[in-house]
């Protein structure tokens, strides 16, 4: 699939590690910005956006962190002071921060993590004052995993944002992880976008995959191209919806092998750079849908920035813009551009990479910088 300069396949990138606190401050209030450097660069260098990820999570946390002993004031200096020096490194370099992540349980409880049990649930707008401090400009997400539909952890998430926005915290957005199971997609995507929308906030997409139990069949690539519609046609369901994240650019690359055993072949292209029915169904939504967005502050490389036509008005995208024929694995699908196609419609389309620094895979650099 070369060569890949007519087509821009993702326009946006989320470093899948190189910005998680281990990384950035192994040591205490000794910061490394190495590996995210290197990608901010890469990703600016080819025209691209960036996601940052994470400023609070409950792992990949340097063992001076999670070994020490915090009184409440102390463990809120040191979270204000990893965000503001982190978050001021990369001030007017990325479009997002993913602030929050993971902080709650499948029930809708707040999770049991060195930030709760210590400060209780004020460690979020704790995190959110800190971040906007940092980096006035970008947008600042909670993020999750099974938020997709509605649910009790989509509505913890959803009483949180309440809550935030009539205390005046900066929050702006709700990322849905959709780390999916081929043939089980959660329901009410659409409602659920909406709520959130309702409230002033964007929603995207940040990490999507649908993994599949191995090995792979015409019928479950199909069932898979599916579901990656559905995905796509939810978030052009409404203005609100900002862009897709996928969670790698190609199988090869997936997480899903490492920590789900005999499962994986989770995203758009195989291991050999080929895209997938998934892909020509997702490019398939993207140009029958017709629709304005609201994705207005589309980063370029300098600081200049470019605005897409907005509306907020809602349009419902047929099912049936995708054809239920999908193609066979043995049949040449052509690239067409995801992220061009969703920029036409106010929306971005990006992937999440790790490791360019020490990466000499060509093929797979062409095709996740374009």
């Amino acid at each position: 699939v070369t060569p890949f300069d007519s087509f821009s396949e993702f326009g946006m990138v989320t470093p899948g590690n190189a910005m998680k606190w281990d990384t950035i401050e192994a040591t205490q209030n000794v910061f490394n910005y190495n590996h995210g450097d290197y990608i901010v660069d890469w990703a600016h260098t080819r025209g691209q956006t960036v996601r940052g990820h994470t400023f609070v999570w409950h792992s990949q946390l340097p063992s001076w962190l999670t070994s020490g002993t915090w009184d409440s004031a102390t463990l809120t200096s040191i979270l204000q002071n990893h965000i503001a020096n982190e978050g001021g490194h990369y001030a007017g370099k990325l479009y997002a921060w993913d602030v929050v992540n993971e902080i709650f349980n499948e029930d809708g409880t707040w999770r049991s993590t060195i930030w709760y049990n210590t400060l209780g649930s004020s460690f979020v707008s704790i995190a959110f004052n800190a971040a906007h401090a940092a980096d006035t400009g970008a947008k600042l997400y909670m993020n999750d995993y099974n938020v997709e539909g509605t649910g009790s952890k989509s509505d913890a998430y959803y009483a949180l944002a309440q809550t935030l926005l009539a205390q005046g915290v900066p929050v702006h957005g709700m990322g849905a992880q959709a780390h999916l199971i081929v043939g089980s997609l959660p329901g009410n995507l659409s409602a659920n976008i909406a709520r959130f929308v309702a409230l002033g906030l964007e929603w995207a997409y940040t990490e999507l995959d649908i993994r599949i139990t191995l090995p792979t069949t015409d019928a479950l690539l199909a069932t898979q191209a599916s579901n990656y519609a559905s995905i796509t046609t939810a978030c052009l369901s409404s203005s609100g919806c900002v862009g897709i994240t996928v969670w790698d650019t190609s199988d090869d690359y997936s997480w899903v092998p490492s920590v789900f055993s005999g499962q994986g072949a989770a995203l758009l292209f195989d291991a050999n750079k080929q895209p997938k029915p998934a892909y020509k169904a997702v490019a398939d939504v993207l140009a029958a849908a017709t629709i304005n967005g609201n994705f207005n502050s589309w980063y370029t490389p300098g600081g200049s920035s470019t605005t897409s036509a907005s509306s907020t008005t809602t349009t419902t995208v047929s099912s049936t813009s995708v054809s239920s024929t999908v193609t066979s694995t043995a049949t040449p699908i052509p690239l067409r551009g995801l992220n061009t196609l969703a920029k036409a419609k106010g929306r971005y389309f990006g992937t999440a990479l790790d490791g360019l620094w020490s990466n000499t895979d060509t093929v797979y650099q062409a095709l996740s910088g374009k």
